[in-house]
């Protein structure tokens, strides 16, 4: 990669994304006994409606923690505001579509430091769906205050359990190193468990990458886990999967997972979102016509859906 192209919008990550896994250590733990980690909404109501719907139908009250990038296709005025004003009812942290709505300038475009696998036509596409969103959240600017100030990762504890809610990855809010393509990679073996050992947490719970990925991690006799559930807004892995959230909770799932395993007692799983298809489709094309930006990038992953 040439200097140029880490310096184009797009593929920056900004130094105010890169707080360090130590930083996870400090954060104040929240407790509760089950856990949905919604990443990847991207402005899909029916996906929303449809979470908290399961939600309500669990035996025991649910926190709802939304790890970024629940916004990104709802450029309407109405869409943002229904959105963001849901959201903002739970747990949230920010993802970079979120952090760069409020930046001054647009030196890194959408912040999703992009790696240069990524094609740049998709990350120019990717700056300008940013562009039409970020003119959207100033005309909302009682919201975009209040994701200004959301905080870039959270911790949880559940039962035995240490759950660090990170958007990308344990040091970076647009960090790809959770990410399918590089989480097997021999030279990140170290850093990963240095990772758990700053962070002192069980379990990571990430998006950001857009793809799932479940990886346990040995540490002596116990293990760590590695979840990221690609998408809750978007069909997942090539259309195998729906939506997908992560339920970490003590009691296990009454929804089918896609994909799970259990840490210190504590159930870990990705949950599909079978949301109403039909009508997301229609909401996202009254935005995004055929030949927009979004749907140039990403219709054919929405048409090809699991449910």
């Amino acid at each position: 990669m040439t200097t140029n192209d880490i310096d184009t919008a797009g593929r920056t990550c900004p130094l105010r994304y890169r707080y360090g896994a130590q930083a996870i250590a400090k954060a104040p733990p929240l407790s509760t006994e089950t856990l949905y980690v919604i990443g990847g909404l991207y402005g899909n109501l029916p996906a929303l409606e449809m979470i908290e719907q399961m939600a309500a139908s669990e035996s025991a009250p649910v926190t709802l923690c939304f790890n970024g990038d629940f916004n990104w296709f709802n450029v309407d005025d109405e869409g943002f505001r229904t959105i963001n004003q849901r959201v903002l009812r739970h747990q949230a942290i920010l993802g970079n579509v979120e952090a760069e709505l409020s930046s001054d300038g647009d030196e890194a475009g959408c912040g999703c430091a992009y790696p240069e696998q990524v094609d740049a036509a998709v990350v120019e596409r990717s700056n300008r769906i940013h562009a039409r969103l970020k003119a959207t959240a100033q005309r909302n600017a009682d919201l975009s205050r209040r994701l200004a100030e959301l905080p870039m990762f959270a911790r949880f504890e559940i039962g035995l359990c240490r759950v660090g809610i990170v958007h990308g990855d344990a040091d970076s809010l647009a960090g790809w190193k959770f990410g399918v393509d590089e989480i097997d990679k021999p030279h990140n073996e170290t850093w990963l468990q240095s990772a758990f050992d700053s962070a002192q947490v069980d379990v990571f719970s990430s998006t950001h990458t857009c793809e799932p990925v479940l990886k346990s991690v040995a540490r002596g006799a116990l293990q760590a886990v590695v979840i990221n559930n690609g998408a809750a807004g978007m069909p997942n892995a090539g259309g195998k999967f729906p939506g997908l959230i992560t339920r970490i909770a003590l009691t296990p799932s009454p929804f089918s997972a896609a994909y799970g395993t259990c840490v210190a007692g504590v159930h870990i799983d990705a949950i599909p979102v079978a949301y109403d298809q039909d009508r997301w489709t229609r909401m996202f094309l009254a935005n995004w016509p055929a030949q927009s930006d979004a749907h140039l990038s990403y219709f054919r992953r929405i048409a090809r859906h699991a449910f």
